[in-house]
């Protein structure tokens, strides 16, 4: 059997389609736990394939540092050239990136199946190849310079722990790793500019410890000089990544939209989320129309952005399209109607109308008067809850609802009038919450009767009493 530096031929072959097919196993499964679920975008393929390198990264080390020792125990001292001393290092670069490319293209045929959003960069790839030749540097320097039996594993160990803390670590170091920023965020997008000098610096200041390490076997000044080039390309790139202005504002969005009987409008990539989300907020919207809250089109907007949005408009946060996404999405919209009450007894109203514009049975509430609530509000049917909703929304939205609101007596007698039918109180009298006079609850002429709306109510019509209106949720 021909032997080659230490290692037989057969020995490197066989190794290198073993460590191709580890590196594509590790990569696909460590890609698709990165992929945002739900989100069909070019980027999102392009942050998961980067991601992928936080496994295949060290793995990529430790086999080569693996190779490295076997190299240095067989050339028993001898001199080499300057070829003979990157030859076996560029091999190991062109396998690990083989097999990074195997795994861009099981992404990309899965992608190709189904219409994506935005583009592909491929700075973004090649910046991943890049992140994968600093690996591999570190894994064969460390190799070469320890050849011990344990040095492999600890190369693994040692990156994975390093970028790891670079990714984590202070906010000036994680530009250095080879990774995004994650979660990815749809409307913000990917830089195409700091994916160019990111891939300078990797590139710089892997063949600066490449060269550099070739300076010091091969004594060649020739080589020194290069690496000292390198070293200098590496520089470039971590000024242009520490100088280089931090994107502040989503990019401009061309949203996808469905409309049935209100608009529903989300980013292109999560277009798939549009019926779930649109048969969940048509619930609410039926429980909020000719009220205050009312609204007409749903607009999916990202967790920053502060921009004001016009009238009959509601903003939602949809991070991803995973299992429940629709249900926390309207959780969230309900419980941001209304301010915190902490712990005080307007805290239990409050948690009564939430969740009946939830669609959830209603909460018994920690105090008596609160079951009473609860109670007298589910014997009103969903027309005459809209209009108590329309009467009481400021109490509502400002956490002052009372017993008083519930058909209750709070230090006066309830009285029965044009709105006391609305449920059952003690004794099995009707009562309902006493009118009140104000800001807010200015009712000329008395309120209005059960199932009266509000004229010219553009979401009055898809619900009218001769409609069917959307059931509740559970």
């Amino acid at each position: 059997m021909r032997e080659h530096r230490g290692v037989s031929r057969e020995e490197l072959q066989q190794s290198g389609l073993m460590a191709v097919a580890i590196l594509l196993v590790l990569g696909v499964v460590a890609a698709w736990s990165v992929l945002v679920p739900g989100v069909s975008a070019w980027e999102n393929i392009v942050v998961a394939v980067i991601g992928s390198l936080r496994l295949t990264g060290p793995v990529a080390a430790a086999f080569a540092a693996w190779v490295a020792v076997r190299r240095r125990r067989g050339t028993g001292g001898r001199s080499l050239t300057p070829w003979q001393a990157v030859r076996a290092p560029l091999a190991i670069l062109v396998v690990t990136g083989g097999a990074f490319t195997a795994t861009v293209m099981v992404l990309a045929v899965r992608t190709m199946i189904t219409e994506q959003a935005g583009r592909l960069l491929p700075s973004g790839l090649v910046m991943g190849v890049a992140g994968l030749a600093l690996y591999v540097v570190i894994g064969w320097v460390v190799g070469w310079l320890l050849p011990w039996t344990i040095t492999p594993v600890l190369a693994g160990l040692g990156c994975y722990s390093l970028f790891t803390w670079l990714c984590h670590g202070p906010t000036w170091a994680d530009r250095l790793a080879p990774a995004t920023r994650e979660p990815y965020d749809p409307f913000q997008g990917l830089n195409a500019a700091a994916f160019t000098d990111q891939t300078l610096w990797l590139v710089g200041v892997s063949a600066a410890l490449l060269l550099g390490w070739a300076a010091v076997v091969t004594r060649q000044a020739l080589v020194l000089a290069a690496a000292l080039i390198a070293v200098l390309a590496a520089g470039t790139g971590m000024a242009r990544l520490f100088t280089e202005e931090q994107p502040v504002s989503a990019q401009q969005i061309v949203y996808s939209c469905q409309e049935w009987p209100i608009m529903v409008c989300v980013h292109p990539g999560m277009r798939a989320g549009l019926p779930e989300l649109g048969s969940e907020f048509i619930k609410i919207a039926s429980r909020l129309a000719g009220t205050p809250g009312e609204f007409s089109r749903v607009e999916q907007h990202p967790r920053r952005d502060g921009s004001a949005l016009s009238a009959g408009v509601i903003a939602i946060h949809v991070d991803d399209l995973a299992a429940g996404f629709a249900e926390k999405a309207a959780d969230e919209f309900v419980d941001g109607l209304a301010a915190r009450c902490d712990a005080t007894p307007a805290a239990g109203y409050r948690d009564i109308v939430a969740a009946w514009l939830r669609g959830e049975p209603l909460p018994g509430g920690p105090l008596a008067e609160h079951r009473y609530a609860a109670a007298w509000f589910s014997g009103l049917t969903d027309v005459q809850r809209r209009d108590w909703l329309r009467l009481y929304y400021t109490d509502f939205t400002g956490c002052r609802l009372q017993s008083t609101h519930f058909g209750g007596q709070s230090g006066q007698t309830a009285q029965t009038g044009q709105y006391g039918q609305l449920g059952q109180g003690a004794g099995g009298t009707s009562t309902g919450p006493e009118p009140r006079s104000g800001p807010g609850h200015q009712a000329p002429g008395g309120p209005p009767p059960p199932g009266t709306g509000v004229p010219g109510a553009p979401w009055r019509a898809p619900f009218a009493e001769g409609g069917t209106p959307p059931s509740p949720r559970g």
